[in-house]
């Protein structure tokens, strides 16, 4: 079965609306753990605009599951994720205009940049996934830069929703999965993942984990965080 992480930066965005200290991402955390979340996961943006360091520091020290940060191959957040030594980093592209992340890392198309800051989590003792749309070439690039695990971008296949585009974007996830696997990287999955389009994509053989944020916030705001993440929970078993 794989395992879930929830993302909790849109709780940080709606506090970030009014600039004050609710709701609080670390407490969501809490509740996230309650409900069944096998991990945490995280984006700390070099805009900072909405999980702050401080959310970071605090859910390093209160998070008892795996805590994943996803971070962009800037030297400042680099620093900070060294320092902070969550469980697992992931990379992502980042761009100041997007509302949220747009597409997979470039790791093919920059070795240097993505396979130093891969090294220099490493060192530090990170286990190390890359954020990537369902390209072959991505995923060979990724195992050969020496990265432990591939999250693929979902966004094609949330996007196409229902019937033969839906079918055939998730035609190229099986593919890319087996890819990865035949890689002997670790399988993860994620991006505009929901309660309707999720079972599909958990059932890929040997997907180890799949990280889901915005579904179950939007969810939670109605029915509560705790039973948010246990209904995604039991679709994913």
């Amino acid at each position: 079965m794989a395992l879930l992480g929830v993302n909790i930066d849109h709780v940080a965005t709606v506090r970030e609306a009014r600039k004050t200290n609710e709701p609080d991402p670390v407490w969501a955390a809490s509740l996230a753990e309650i409900g069944g979340a096998d991990g945490i996961t995280l984006h700390l943006r070099e805009d900072r605009r909405h999980v702050k360091e401080r959310d970071l520091h605090l859910l390093r020290q209160t998070v008892t599951v795996k805590l994943n940060l996803e971070l962009a191959c800037d030297p400042g957040v680099l620093t900070i994720a060294e320092q902070t030594q969550p469980h697992q980093a992931t990379l992502v592209p980042e761009r100041r205009e997007e509302i949220t992340t747009e597409g997979g890392l470039d790791a093919a198309g920059q070795r240097q940049r993505v396979g130093d800051a891969i090294k220099q989590l490493q060192d530090a003792g990170i286990v190390v996934s890359l954020f990537l749309d369902p390209d072959i070439k991505q995923i060979e690039a990724a195992a050969e830069l020496g990265a432990q695990a591939v999250e693929l971008h979902t966004g094609a296949y949330a996007e196409a929703s229902v019937g033969f585009r839906a079918d055939a974007e998730l035609q190229t996830l099986l593919a890319a999965s087996q890819a990865v696997r035949d890689a002997g990287l670790t399988l993860h999955a994620g991006h505009g993942l929901t309660y309707r389009n999720v079972k599909p994509v958990a059932a890929i053989p040997d997907m180890c984990e799949l990280n889901i944020g915005h579904s179950i916030i939007s969810r939670a705001i109605m029915v509560g965080l705790e039973r948010a993440v246990r209904d995604m929970k039991r679709l994913i078993g």
